[in-house]
C-alpha cells in the first residue's frame, strides 16, 4: 500500500525505515541499517507537515491551541492507528525475540516505522505525497481532538488534578490481559491514595490507560 500512497522511493531508505532495532542487533548488522536514525528525521517531517495544515486548517486559533492539537496527532497512538489502516504494522522487520514478545502490535514500534517511512519518502523527493498523506490520514482526526480535547489528554489531565491536590501522581496497574497472546486486550485500574478511580480497557497499554484515566476524570468532575 505504500506504493499506492506515495509512489516509487528508494527501495534501500524503505527497507531501513522497515527494519526495527532488534533485528540488526539479532543479526549483528550495523545500527545504520535500522530505522532509529530515519525516525530522528521523519518526526520533523512529520511535525512540518502537521503544522502547515493546521495553521491553514484552523486560521484563527491562537499558538497554543495548534500546539495541543499537534501533540495529540503525532502522538504513538494516533500514528499506530494509522499506520495498521496502512497494514505498516505487517511489513515491519522485526527480530526473532521482539517478534515474540508482541513487539509486531506495540504502538512506539508502529509509530516509529511510520516515522521513519515519512523520512525516506522525503528524501525520495515525494513532499508533495507526504503532505496529502498527513492530511487524509492524520488530520482527520484534529476535529474530534478539538472538540473532545479531554478525551484525547486525559492522563494529563488527571496528573495535573493529583500534582495540584498533594503533589502526587495515580498509579496505573494492569489487573487483567484478556484474548490471545496476538490480540490483547489490558484492563487497567487506576489507584490514588489508596482509592480506586476507575477502571477500563484498551487494546494496548497505553490506549487502556488514557481510556481509564478519562473515566477518573469524569468521576472526579474535572472534565
Amino acid at each position: 500500500m505504500l506504493k499506492e500512497i506515495f509512489g516509487e522511493g528508494d527501495e534501500k531508505l524503505i527497507k531501513i525505515a522497515l527494519t526495527h532495532p532488534s533485528y540488526t542487533k539479532e543479526n549483528n548488522l550495523s545500527d545504520l541499517g535500522n530505522y532509529e536514525r530515519l525516525e530522528f528525521f521523519g518526526d520533523s517531517v512529520l511535525k512540518l507537515f502537521t503544522s502547515k495544515l493546521l495553521y491553514n486548517l484552523y486560521p484563527n486559533s491562537p499558538e497554543g491551541e495548534l500546539s495541543k492539537i499537534r501533540s495529540i496527532l503525532v502522538s504513538d497512538a494516533i500514528l499506530a492507528k494509522v499506520a495498521v489502516q496502512i497494514g505498516l504494522d505487517k511489513e515491519i522487520i522485526l527480530g526473532d525475540s521482539e517478534e515474540k514478545q508482541g513487539g509486531r502490535k506495540r504502538e512506539s514500534n508502529i509509530a516509529c516505522s511510520l516515522e521513519a517511512i515519512l523520512g525516506a519518502y522525503y528524501f525520495s523527493g515525494k513532499e508533495a505525497e507526504i503532505e496529502k498523506f498527513i492530511n487524509d490520514y492524520v488530520i482527520v482526526f484534529a476535529d474530534d481532538i478539538d472538540k473532545h480535547f479531554a478525551k484525547y489528554n486525559a492522563k494529563d489531565i488527571l496528573q495535573q488534578y493529583t500534582q495540584g491536590k498533594d503533589k502526587t501522581r495515580p498509579n496505573y496497574n494492569v489487573v487483567e490481559i484478556k484474548g490471545p497472546a496476538h490480540k490483547p486486550e489490558f484492563v487497567i485500574e487506576i489507584e490514588w491514595n489508596g482509592e480506586i478511580l476507575a477502571k477500563a480497557s484498551g487494546k494496548s497499554k497505553k490506549e487502556a490507560e488514557q481510556n481509564a484515566a478519562y473515566e477518573a476524570c469524569k468521576a472526579l468532575e474535572i472534565v
